[in-house]
């Protein structure tokens, strides 16, 4: 499920339970609908999007960034720990906005 920031459904996708959330990410987003505040055809793209630290893999991150969406997704702590054991060649930590992401659990 997708929802805007007023927490209105903007699209639902129902799965099997043992499905992972992260395989569904890309189609619930293909079919994101943003109506606009008067008539005229909704928009196919947000401005920006939040999501866990489920969502925090590379695919996840990929497709908002490939179609220009903003993204606010924290980085998961196996994640953090992986790069750090990389050392220098773990590569550069995702850039995270917090200011949006307060008062989320």
């Amino acid at each position: 499920m997708s929802a805007d920031g007023c927490c209105r459904s903007l699209c639902l996708l129902v799965a099997a339970g043992q499905r992972a959330d992260c395989t569904r990410f890309k189609p619930v987003l293909e079919k994101i609908r943003v109506p606009w505040p008067g008539s005229g055809r909704p928009r196919e793209k947000p401005d920006s999007l939040a999501a866990g630290k489920a969502y925090s893999n590379g695919p996840c991150r990929e497709y908002p960034r490939r179609l220009g969406i903003r993204r606010m997704i924290p980085e998961a702590a196996d994640g953090q720990a992986a790069r750090l054991r990389k050392g220098s060649r773990g590569g550069r930590p995702p850039r995270l906005r917090r200011g949006p992401l307060r008062g989320r659990p």
